[in-house]
């Protein structure tokens, strides 16, 4: 349940994290968020503290950067049900820029997150899911996904 998005008619530009999550949106409400290895692009000021290496976001504090006009150009966003610790090891932060790791399926860098949205240089997004549900009602909005594993080879 990994999934790469090159082209998409449905986002305005890579990764515009209310549209790439636009299909469950929903489904999201009730979890919690970490980003790490931010690099991105805002229309506003967000909840996010820059001089952080990671930062973890309530739903609420999501919100508002759902909100906004952001284009994420490198970074990992990993998503959590509230009801799931956030466990994080600060020596082995996730990053996306270099790293051959998040184009191998099923691969968390966080291991206890269910969902892992890579930015990648403003030119793709990989988007992982452990909830098979939540991949299926993706890729039905996202008919455009490509499995990672084909694009892969």
């Amino acid at each position: 349940m990994n999934w790469i998005i090159q082209k998409s008619d449905k986002l305005e530009f890579h990764t515009n994290l209310k549209e790439i999550l636009k299909p469950i949106l929903f489904e999201i409400q009730e979890y919690n968020w970490v980003i790490s290895d931010l690099d991105f692009i805002s229309d506003k000021e967000l909840p996010i503290n820059y001089e952080k290496e990671f930062v973890i976001l309530t739903s609420q504090e999501f919100n508002e950067i759902l909100n906004s006009q952001t284009q994420f150009i490198w970074g990992v966003i990993s998503g959590f049900p509230k009801d799931n610790e956030i466990v994080i090891d600060e020596n082995n932060l996730p990053y996306a820029e270099g790293n051959d790791l998040i184009w191998k399926n099923g691969n968390f860098q966080i291991p206890n997150s269910t969902i892992e949205i890579s930015a990648i240089d403003s030119s793709y997004t990989i988007i992982k899911f452990k909830d098979e549900n939540l991949s299926k009602i993706f890729t039905n909005y996202f008919n455009e996904a490509i499995e990672l594993e084909k694009f892969n080879s």
